[in-house]
């Protein structure tokens, strides 16, 4: 064997780098068990010790340590399916946006566009809204002119009546990228200050946002944090010197507080209000504290320390270190520094009633939006409320525009622009702040502090430059914020999902158990059908599971219940470079030749149908992963990443394993006596039979198409919108009876309502409820009425009923989706057609490839569409099953490339020119036969397996399979070869 050190070598770096990075999820759990058994079932008593140890090394490998935080970010994380949460899409709306910029018009051309570029927008496609807007725009209006809706008072500068429609349209994509971005940073800053652990965050293109957040189960508090407006604000601030007074006197109250309530004794006296002016007490008082930070205190010494001073324990001063060596407080708006996992508490002891008393009535604290460096510390401000009404000084609703700039040094900042009202007030309010020691303001967006620029001079005119020590990227962010309370363009939820931590756990576990039991499985069969040369298949198939978990874990992937049925599938699958390597040995063993040269040439000759094969469903993987979204993605990258680790493995691993036991001299078998003549000497005549295959084909594709007429198929509401749910009953129910308790709760609209397996096929307590009921009601309190209704009418059921998980799909996702489907399932069919057209050289196989794939889609949707109903099983046609269709092309193709590598063998080498080509398609597929049932078998047991103890969310995706596994099997026998046979007789008549 060549390159046999290299190949040892790759393999063992190869396998170092997955122990490496499945390390930091072992580290993780270890943590997150100490922070549970501390914690004793307090929620949140565990929520502190994690963001403690946030920042704290818990990895140490001696070259480099890692904080909890670090390999958080480096773990193998779980989908919300696993582990529970809730996920969200919200799409921005830009309808709003443009009717925004256009001053609301009344013109009846651009509302017509608007209209007509929303119906647009909802069939999906690639355009964005700007694009199609001004397309309908120009339909409507040809010789329109655009500056006539979009010049008002709020666009001056950018639009005028003499500019073109195309700088107006430059304007209003800019404006709509703008809008997108500034939508995108508020939700991130919200959902950061909801305190969820590894939330996740991302743009998905079309105006839309996900936003994942793992252990959530409050859907209505996400929903209006979401979905409410962005409130920003300006707000003058009071001075460092003037709040420490009011620090120090809190601090001593709840100290006090703290000392009575230690002595049993609940009475608290009103400390009564502090002298906020600075004292040589207060000073003294700060040095002691720098004194003793400096030190390194025992236990013992800091909890002292904490007793005595509970505020200062966690707020530290902002102070600074004067000539004299002497501690001095820090001029300015910030009072303070504390690591986040102590804001709570903070905010807890200035909330007091007592503590209040310290201060000014119309003062109000608020965190800066960042952390002021890694250790996760954030400032804490003091802002000065404006008259009686405790409001801030000017609302973020007064500011036309802003963009980030340069000055004349070449230094980022951010010009803001006012309309007239708000430019008159900012006038008086930045004439008082310059006034009072160029005093800061405050630019709070949700009460939030994002900057607190110091104000050097009275500011007229309505236009103001904020400069300082930013880079581009944080005066754009900034410019983005200023213009929060500018054009409205709300973000509204359009696909969410909710998954209790119940049915996660029974996820796991549901996948656990398939994954063990497929290895189970195959790990036997391999072993009683390959004896010895088994055994080594097995070998390679653990490391095969090994490098994909690692490389899963290295590249930060989502672990998902779909992708544990690609693993699953994966297990099945990946046997196949084993079975065409030892079929290829099997029958050079036959011809007379010795066990290395056998073992040798069996490897060199399997390697292009190997190739092909796995080439086939990479392709088919990367249009998955490209066109799916959510779940699924995370099973199509377990597909794709498991293509490349079972290739390593059964090519190079198993390969190192025979040559270490052909250095030792060992025998390896690669038959038992009852199976080593199994399928040999087979002389099934699959030409002559091709038309009565051809006619059962048909007999059942148009029994589908009947039952399509009559039937349909049954659309999840991924592909017609809806709300799905979940419940689970502490009795058997029948589907008909929950129906009709739900019938007058919608409206009079029924339901669907379909059992949905809890425990198992037969289990009744669980049942699956889809309804359309108001779902193109697009206000936000819509979603909690309907759960509501659904609730009051599983009352009437009695007993005790459970939300377990929830979907909502708007009409624009079902419709992408669906664009998408079609898209997906096409490209497939011209890739593969491309492929073998190119490998094989002859159209007549890319023909015969491409039809038995049509067959396979074909005769499976007959099969949905046939037993819908008839079996105890959900057999919905979503996402779910559009991966389970790509997934049977890409098998159907792997065994029909393999049939077709055999024929071009035996049609170039194998037989002379005076055999007919009925004859050398025949002695092909023969010799293939024991390959195909192989791999199949060992696909269909894995398949098995899923379907059985995969749960109810994975039984129809695994039925699609087995079924799909029996049709690409016979397609690629019966189907595609015949195919390209009957086209190649023609082509020779010609």
């Amino acid at each position: 064997m060549q390159g046999k050190g290299v190949i040892r070598f790759v393999a063992i770096a190869l396998a170092l780098a997955c122990l490496y990075h499945i390390s930091f999820t072992v580290v993780t759990s270890r943590v997150e068990k100490k922070a549970k058994e501390y914690a004793n079932g307090n929620a949140a008593k565990e929520s502190y010790y994690l963001d403690s140890i946030a920042t704290e090394p818990v990895y140490d490998l001696g070259i480099k340590s890692f904080t909890y935080r670090d390999c958080k970010e480096k773990q193998l994380n779980l989908g919300l399916d696993l582990k529970g949460g809730m996920n969200v899409t919200m799409e921005v709306s830009m309808v709003d946006l443009i009717r925004s910029m256009s001053g609301n018009s009344t013109d009846a051309a651009f509302n017509q566009a608007l209209e007509l570029a929303k119906q647009r927008s909802l069939k999906g496609g690639s355009k964005d809204f700007v694009e199609l807007f001004v397309t309908a725009y120009n339909e409507v209006a040809p010789q329109g002119k655009l500056a006539t809706i979009f010049a008002t008072a709020e666009n001056k500068g950018r639009i005028d009546y003499n500019t073109s429609n195309e700088d107006v349209v430059k304007v209003l994509k800019k404006e709509s990228e703008s809008a997108f971005n500034r939508s995108f940073e508020i939700l991130r800053t919200r959902i950061d200050k909801f305190g969820v652990t590894q939330p996740n965050i991302q743009k998905i293109g079309g105006n839309r946002i996900l936003i994942e957040l793992p252990g959530v189960d409050d859907k209505e508090r996400v929903r209006k944090l979401l979905q409410g407006s962005a409130k920003l604000e300006f707000w003058e601030t009071y001075d460092n010197g003037e709040v420490y007074g009011g620090l120090v006197a809190a601090n001593t109250a709840i100290a006090s507080q703290q000392a009575l309530i230690d002595k049993g004794n609940a009475k608290v006296d009103s400390t009564g209000k502090a002298d906020t002016t600075q004292k040589k007490s207060d000073l003294a008082l700060l040095n002691k504290m720098k004194t003793e930070g400096g030190k390194k205190d025992t236990a013992a010494a800091q909890a002292l320390f904490a007793k005595q001073n509970p505020l200062f324990s966690v707020l530290i001063p902002s102070t600074y270190q004067a000539q004299n060596g002497q501690q001095s407080l820090a001029p300015g708006a910030v009072i303070g520094y504390a690591a986040l996992k102590d804001t709570a508490k903070i905010n807890q002891y200035l909330s007091n009633p007592t503590v209040k008393a310290n201060f000014p009535s119309n003062i109000k604290f608020a965190w800066s939006v960042k952390s002021v460096n890694e250790k996760n510390i954030f400032q804490l401000f003091a802002l000065k409320s404006s008259g009686r009404d405790g409001k801030a000084a000017l609302g973020g609703n007064v500011i036309s525009n802003a963009r980030n700039d340069f000055n004349q040094d070449g230094s980022p900042e951010v010009t803001m622009y006012m309309n007239a009202d708000g430019a008159k007030e900012w006038r008086r309010i930045t004439a008082e702040a310059a006034a009072a020691n160029k005093r800061p303001i405050a630019i709070v967006l949700d009460d939030a502090v994002y900057s607190a620029p110091n104000v050097q001079n009275e500011i007229s005119g309505g236009v103001s430059s904020i400069s300082g020590k930013f880079t581009p990227e944080e005066t754009l962010d900034l410019a983005n914020i200023l213009k929060a309370g500018k054009l409205p363009a709300p973000a509204k939820i359009v696909e969410e999902a909710t998954v209790g931590p119940t049915l996660g756990q029974e996820a796991i576990n549901n996948g656990l158990i398939s994954c063990l039991a497929g290895l189970i499985v195959v790990f036997i069969f391999m072993a009683v059908y390959y004896n010895k040369a088994g055994i080594s298949a097995d070998i390679a198939l653990i490391v095969n599971l090994f490098f994909m978990i690692g490389v899963l874990a290295s590249f930060g992937a989502v672990l998902t219940l779909p992708g544990i049925a690609g693993i699953v599938l994966n297990i099945g699958m990946a046997v196949d470079a084993n079975v065409l390597i030892y079929e290829r040995i099997k029958e050079e063993l036959d011809h007379g030749k010795s066990l290395r040269m056998a073992i040798t040439d069996g490897f060199k000759h399997a390697y292009s149908a190997i190739i092909d094969a796995n080439v086939t469903i990479l392709l088919l993987g990367i249009i998955l992963y490209v066109f799916s979204s959510g779940l699924i993605q995370g099973f199509a990258t377990t597909l794709i990443i498991g293509i490349f680790t079972s290739l390593f493995s059964a090519i190079f691993i198993t390969r190192l394993i025979f040559e270490a036991q052909l250095a030792k001299n060992k025998v390896i078998k690669f038959t038992n006596e009852f199976s080593k003549n199994w399928f040999k000497d087979t002389d099934f005549d699959f030409v002559s039979k091709r038309k009565t295959f051809y006619i059962i084909s048909v007999v059942i594709i148009l029994a589908g198409a009947v039952s399509l007429a009559t039937r349909g198929l049954s659309l999840g509401v991924d592909f017609q919108g809806g709300r799905t749910y979940t419940v689970r009953f502490d009795k058997d129910v029948k589907v008909g009876e929950v129906r009709e308790a739900l019938k007058p709760a919608f409206g009079g609209e029924a339901p669907e309502v379909k059992t949905f397996g809890g425990s198992g096929i037969g289990d009744n307590r669980q049942v699956r409820i889809t309804t359309s009921y108001q779902i193109d009601n697009q206000s936000d309190q819509v979603d909690q009425e309907v759960e509501s209704k659904l609730k009051d009418g599983l009352a009437k059921i009695g007993g005790k009923s459970e939300i377990m998980d929830s979907r909502k799909v708007g009409p624009t996702i079902a419709n992408d989706i669906k664009v998408s489907a079609f898209w997906s399932i096409g490209l497939a069919l011209v890739i593969i057609y491309i492929y073998i057209l190119i490998r094989f050289r002859k159209w007549q196989f890319g023909i015969g490839a491409t039809v038995a794939l049509f067959h396979d889609v074909l005769i499976i949707i007959a099969v949905y569409s046939i037993f819908n109903g008839l079996l105890p099983f959900s057999l919905d046609v979503d996402q779910t099953f559009v991966a389970a269709i790509l997934t049977i092309m890409g098998y159907s193709m792997n065994d029909t490339v393999v049939v077709f590598d055999r024929v071009r063998e035996y049609m170039g080498l194998h037989h002379s020119k005076n055999e007919s080509m009925g004859q050398v398609i025949n002695s092909a597929l023969n010799s293939t036969l024991n390959r195909t049932v192989v791999t199949g078998l060992c696909t269909m047991l894995v398949l098995i397996v899923l379907f059985i103890f995969g749960g109810a969310i994975l039984r129809g995706f695994s039925f699609a399979l087995l079924v799909g596994i029996v049709v690409g099997t016979y397609s690629s026998l019966f189907v595609a070869t015949p195919i390209v046979v009957d086209f190649i007789r023609k082509d020779d008549k010609k």
